[in-house]
């Protein structure tokens, strides 16, 4: 399976670059995309619509923003491009704005791209990594970094958080009756609920409880039916409003790498 490394060539990399809005910031990235070959130019607009119809999901964490789409004949093959602004920029996040890191994503599998996003996932969770990427002088120092190993999530928690026993999920939760599988949402379920999926599973493995759940990254449309085998739905704020009411739980969750936020809206879901 490709690794971020594996995804990105330095010149698909461009750092310090000048956008005069999301959508400037948006496009800029897809270009690179096209520019190596990895998409065409309708996959760019994708991305920008896949915003302005499920608003401002991909901005996943502070000041970062994942754009993404789904693939419809314009992807060629799966690839990454990265662009770091100048100026950061406003996407409409309520709290993870402005925006000053993008990276664009073009998958031409639904798949291929996974232990890609883990590792992204972790890597946008160490505050080392993300320095050495804010502080990149060069593509070839920044895909360096996108090289590099992140810290494990658990290096950072604080100790009085590092287990929350290892009972099963039922037992945990006695008065209610679960179904032990938790859905994180996307617009498309090809990125950031891949992001959200990898953070939970972090703090299931930091509970002991990944023998007893299973998490399933899903998308707007397939959540409203899969919800009736699910105890919860993990997601962005944005993507909430869209699924409505959907007969369980749905944990709004701002920082998509956070292991504590996602810590707590399990705990308060756990009844833990």
């Amino acid at each position: 399976m490709p690794t971020l490394y594996d995804l990105t060539a330095p010149s698909s990399i461009v750092l310090d670059a000048d956008a005069g809005d999301w959508r400037e910031a948006i496009r800029a990235a897809g270009k690179l995309l096209e520019t190596a070959g990895v998409s065409d130019a309708a996959y760019s607009e994708s991305m920008v619509r896949n915003v302005e119809a499920n608003g401002p999901y991909i901005v996943v964490a502070p000041g970062f923003a994942f754009a993404h789409a789904r693939a419809d004949g314009d992807v060629h093959r799966t690839g990454m491009s990265w662009l770091r602004l100048r100026t950061p920029v406003a996407f409409g996040h309520t709290t993870n704005d402005p925006v000053s890191l993008v990276a664009a994503l073009a998958a031409s599998d639904s798949s291929d791209h996974m232990d890609a996003m883990r590792q992204l996932a972790g890597i946008l969770g160490d505050s080392d990594t993300r320095r050495a990427l804010a502080d990149a002088q060069a593509p070839e120092d920044f895909l360096r970094a996108l090289g590099g190993e992140p810290l494990r999530a658990d290096d950072h928690a604080d100790s009085s958080r590092q287990s929350a026993g290892t009972d099963e999920p039922s037992q945990a939760r006695s008065t209610a009756r679960t179904r032990n599988h938790i859905l994180t949402v996307c617009g498309n379920g090809l990125g950031t609920s891949l992001f959200l999926k990898n953070t939970l599973e972090q703090v299931l493995d930091r509970w002991g409880w990944s023998p007893f759940l299973s998490v399933e990254a899903t998308d707007t449309i397939s959540a409203r039916g899969k919800s009736k085998d699910a105890d919860l739905i993990l997601t962005s704020g944005e993507i909430a409003r869209t699924l409505g009411d959907v007969g369980i739980p749905v944990k709004v969750i701002s920082n998509f790498t956070s292991t504590d936020e996602v810590d707590a809206a399990l705990r308060d879901a756990y009844d833990i």
